[in-house]
């Protein structure tokens, strides 16, 4: 399908506050935006990335990845595993390796079936893209404890500067298992390519918690990045009614959850003992009421300059793009929030070689989206 134009406007400035700032207005900086669609027809496209020929790697959560050519045109690629498609659950995130461009490896995340349930699971392989099918694919790590829920899986893939990959997994709509170091469920997890847990993560041979673990306290992290020119972990994560986060996880840190949160409970009642409790983090920014975050980038790119280092978030239930400037420290002083209700719930945004955003569209027919300047 020939990509076609979806729309071109200078778009106002929607000044929005995180609860832990002060009313502010945001300065009138925004550029033109144009938007693209490069595919449509995808069932629930979860992922996207960018490969160097001009063409896409998106996931769809019931099972399928697919090459994407720059002209829309859409090829299956054989060789996946089996996957628990449920609910939440299905074909995940997926990430080309950093030496990508000479190992053809990718990593993607699932969820799988197994002894008590499903859970999360991560899978290394081979791309082949001109017989469009994986080679060497390789399950490399599954969460210790698997249970019956269908909802908060995760889970994106972020690399460290050593090659190492961050992963977040859900609480498993269990609440309480955020806060049990002994299990994998609710916590930030960081390992080697080969699934192993690196010497140096904070409870590696301490048998404190999980080795794997990197920290704890995290409700439902669908969101992660590391920031290309800083190096550090961010994730955007979904509270409950109210008190979506944005995350700076450190090692070995407690972010919270469910004794802390700026939302409610779906039934408003008081989720655990406020907002604040000690030796629990506090969150960079957050949202109340929840917007339903997707996904998170930092914009690095020559497209967009005035927009260097600024997130974007993309937005499930709220619908929309959340552009959120941030300082000179890295802290945010505005959101901006872009296509409202456009283009239904947007689920991935990456950042194109280009430095044009990729966001794809989380629907029964959702598409691929390419945001540029004209």
């Amino acid at each position: 399908m020939k990509a076609s134009l979806i729309g071109i406007r200078l778009f106002a400035i929607v000044a929005t506050l995180g609860g832990m700032l002060p009313a502010f207005v945001a300065s009138a900086q925004m550029p033109p935006l144009a938007v693209e669609e490069i595919a449509s027809g995808l069932a629930h496209p979860w992922s996207v990335e960018p490969l160097e020929d001009g063409a896409y790697l998106v996931s769809e959560r019931p099972g399928r990845l697919n090459i994407v050519t720059a002209d829309g045109t859409i090829r299956a690629v054989s060789g996946l595993p089996d996957f628990y498609a449920a609910g939440q659950g299905g074909l995940l995130d997926v990430a080309l390796d950093p030496d990508f461009a000479t190992n053809d490896t990718i990593y993607f995340t699932a969820s799988v079936s197994g002894n008590g349930g499903q859970g999360t699971a991560v899978f290394r392989a081979q791309l082949n893209r001109r017989q469009a099918s994986l080679q060497a694919v390789e399950q490399i790590f599954v969460m210790n404890r698997l249970s019956g829920t269908n909802r908060h899986f995760g889970s994106r893939i972020a690399f460290d500067r050593e090659g190492n990959l961050f992963f977040g997994i859900g609480d498993r709509g269990e609440s309480n298992r955020a806060q049990d170091g002994s299990d994998h469920a609710g916590s930030i997890l960081r390992i080697r390519p080969d699934g192993g847990a690196p010497a140096d993560n904070p409870f590696a041979g301490s048998g404190a918690a999980q080795p794997e673990i990197w920290s704890i306290g995290h409700r439902n992290p669908q969101g992660i990045t590391t920031d290309p020119e800083t190096g550090t972990l961010y994730t955007v994560e979904h509270g409950a009614r109210g008190g979506d986060e944005i995350n700076t996880p450190e090692a070995g840190a407690n972010y919270g959850w469910p004794e802390i949160s700026y939302g409610v409970h779906y039934s408003g009642a008081k989720i655990g003992q406020g907002t604040h409790a000690e030796g629990l983090e506090q969150p960079l920014y957050y949202w109340d009421p929840s917007i339903a975050p997707g996904a998170i980038a930092v914009y690095r790119g020559k497209m967009f300059p005035e927009w260097d280092g600024d997130f974007l978030v993309t937005a499930l239930k709220d619908q929309l793009l959340a552009h959120i400037a941030v300082d000179e420290n890295g802290m945010p002083t505005a959101e901006n929030r872009l296509f409202a209700g456009e283009f239904g719930r947007l689920r991935d945004v990456k950042i194109a070689p280009d430095g044009a955003v990729l966001v794809t569209t989380d629907e029964p027919d959702g598409g691929l989206l390419r945001i540029y300047r004209p």
